[in-house]
């Protein structure tokens, strides 16, 4: 008697030359019990062969792919092996033995590469067209000793603007549909758990991201020095924090829908004329004196520009009243799902242009820069300040706040999400950035579509980190310009100011900008010192929307992973009521009359 361990990897090939030489020998010589049992061995050998044999070509007759020879093969060794999980039996002179596996065919890498080029196709494009356009900027931008004219450029970006347009021609009915049909799918007590969830998510990563900016520009102080050799752009006051905030508030509530689609409401501070200015200096005595705000006359008017906030929060309630009406809102919900699928199916055409047009739009950014001499010294240190930051808090907060709740490490994720993540970096805008994004979170990560289509559109709105990050960095590096010593406390009102001012931030291109005059009021410095950082801003904007459209994502992907249970109560409660009604309608079917 012996016994061969069948786990071992190569046990299979030992007991066949084992059991075939034993064999041999017992033939041709040996009692005639022991011919009699070389027999059985061989017989049972060749029949399990045979049935293994037959079991595959069965197999093949219906699926002769690779994956149907891999399935063959497995069933026809789990059936030799017995149950799944226990221990195979032992072998003996008088046992029959087991039969090796069949063969497999591993699947030719070739088919695997061509399927995943195929699968990521827009995404690798998308790169490209990144890569390209900044190479396309570079070598046209050094094609000609003259500096390109704006005109110039503006023919370079044609491209790129028809498909910006196209993408933000999406944007409001998409937010709108998208609010009103996930909220509506979903039951109120659970659009409040969601809703908790994502705010949470946004404040705890928004905070975090303004108190790095603030470690690292307080560590790497930059703006040690003056601001001579600094490129001043053009920048005056024309608002307040009190005015912002107001208008912050005022947007939530438009008055007519219409409009919030095409323009949102702004307090703009006219200028005394310099009648007026003459006057106050003589008054204070003091030649050079500033000119305080409230000189300033007060003018509202509507900026070009959607009121997202307004829309948002106009969407959301209606969404929920639609779920309290029950069947009676059953057809408005129906329309607005059917909305919002169909602008997903738009979306999808739409991004196929996206390596083309993200493409010209980089090409024609470089053209309208300057001069690179910008990203030299204080400027150059500010730059390296807010890019390192970024780059920190988007691939090491962020992703370990995604693995310590989902558990899991989110690359794969950030792969699949790479096409809108690009599209963000070439339009520098989120919103723009916002049907992409949907549609790679539902298609490649598996997102409920009730949970990316909620989710997403806030974050778009509220969830700005890259923007709370730069405003912090900026406010403390202007300060250090300008020798301004800060303590704790300007510290922390930096940080509270710049959190709420990142709210407020629109998701179009360089809205930090405006918001910026809040953090500086914060510390007392100038609006018009917003000048020293323009230079740079345009290329940094571009950094920090990408950084928030990631955040967005992984927002949705964690706020998906802790509603998982809710959801698949809320679908087992109406599977549940779907089959009572079919039962119901079936019996009284069968009903006599």
């Amino acid at each position: 008697m012996f016994y061969i361990p069948m786990h071992h990897p190569h046990s299979k090939c030992f007991m066949y030359r084992f059991i075939t030489n034993e064999t041999a020998s017992n033939l041709s010589g040996g009692s005639l019990r022991t011919r009699f049992i070389s027999w059985r061995l061989i017989c049972g050998l060749w029949s399990a062969r045979l049935r293994g044999c037959a079991a595959l070509i069965q197999r093949l007759m219906g699926d002769g792919s690779a994956a149907g020879w891999l399935s063959a093969a497995e069933d026809e060794r789990r059936r030799l092996r017995g149950a799944a999980g226990a221990r195979p039996p032992a072998y003996n002179a008088v046992s029959p033995p087991q039969s090796p596996p069949a063969a497999t065919m591993p699947a030719p890498r070739w088919n695997q590469a061509k399927s995943c080029l195929k699968t990521n196709a827009l995404t690798l494009l998308t790169l490209l067209g990144v890569f390209s356009g900044i190479v396309l900027g570079l070598i046209l931008r050094t094609s000609s000793d003259e500096p390109w004219s704006e005109r110039d450029a503006m023919y370079v970006s044609f491209v790129g603007d028809l498909f910006l347009r196209m993408l933000k021609a999406l944007i409001i009915p998409l937010i709108v549909s998208s609010l009103i049909s996930a909220v509506g799918n979903l039951d109120l007590s659970l659009s409040g758990k969601i809703g908790a969830r994502a705010v949470a998510y946004y404040m705890l990563t928004t905070v975090m991201a303004v108190i790095l900016g603030i470690i690292l520009v307080v560590a790497i102080h930059p703006g040690q020095g003056t601001d001579e050799g600094i490129e001043k752009g053009e920048f005056g006051r024309n608002t307040t924090t009190a005015d912002t905030l107001m208008d912050l508030v005022r947007n939530m509530f438009p008055p007519n829908l219409v409009q919030a689609a095409n323009f949102h409401y702004r307090t703009v501070l006219i200028t005394p004329t310099e009648e007026d200015e003459e006057k106050y200096r003589q008054k204070v005595g003091n030649d050079s004196a500033n000119i305080p705000v409230n000189m300033f006359k007060i003018s509202g008017q509507y900026s070009e520009g959607a009121n997202i906030t307004g829309l948002v929060v106009f969407s959301i309630v209606f969404g929920i009243v639609i779920g309290m009406m029950k069947d009676q809102g059953k057809i408005l919900l129906q329309f607005f799902s059917a909305l919002s699928e169909a602008i997903m199916h738009l979306t999808r055409i739409v991004i196929w242009l996206s390596p083309v047009g993200v493409c010209f739009l980089i090409a024609a950014k470089i053209l309208e820069l300057k001069s690179f001499s910008v990203l030299l010294g204080q400027l150059g240190m500010y730059f390296i300040t807010v890019l390192v930051g970024i780059l920190v808090h988007g691939f090491i907060v962020l992703v370990l706040i995604y693995v310590l709740i989902v558990r899991e490490l989110p690359f794969r994720y950030i792969a699949n999400i790479s096409q809108p993540l690009a599209t963000a970096f070439g339009t520098s805008s989120s919103s723009a950035a916002l049907p992409l994004t949907i549609a790679a979170l539902e298609e490649k990560n598996g997102v409920d579509s009730r949970v990316a289509r909620f989710v997403l559109p806030i974050g778009a709105t509220i969830n700005m980190d890259g923007t709370a990050l730069y405003e912090a960095v900026a406010a403390i590096f202007i300060a250090q310009v300008r020798n301004v010593s800060l303590g704790i406390g300007s510290i922390i009102a930096i940080s509270i100011t710049a959190t709420a001012a990142s709210i407020g931030a629109a998701g179009i291109p360089q809205a930090g900008l405006v918001t910026m005059v809040m953090v500086l009021d914060t510390v007392g410095l100038p609006a018009e010192d917003v000048s020293l950082i323009i230079a740079v801003d345009w290329l940094l904007d571009r950094f920090r929307t990408t950084i928030n459209v990631l955040g967005d994502s992984l927002g949705a992907g964690i706020v998906n992973h802790l509603s998982k249970q809710e959801l698949a109560n809320i679908e087992h409660r109406a599977d549940t009521v779907t089959a009572k009604l079919e039962g119901g309608e079936n019996g009284m079917e069968a009903t006599p009359l």
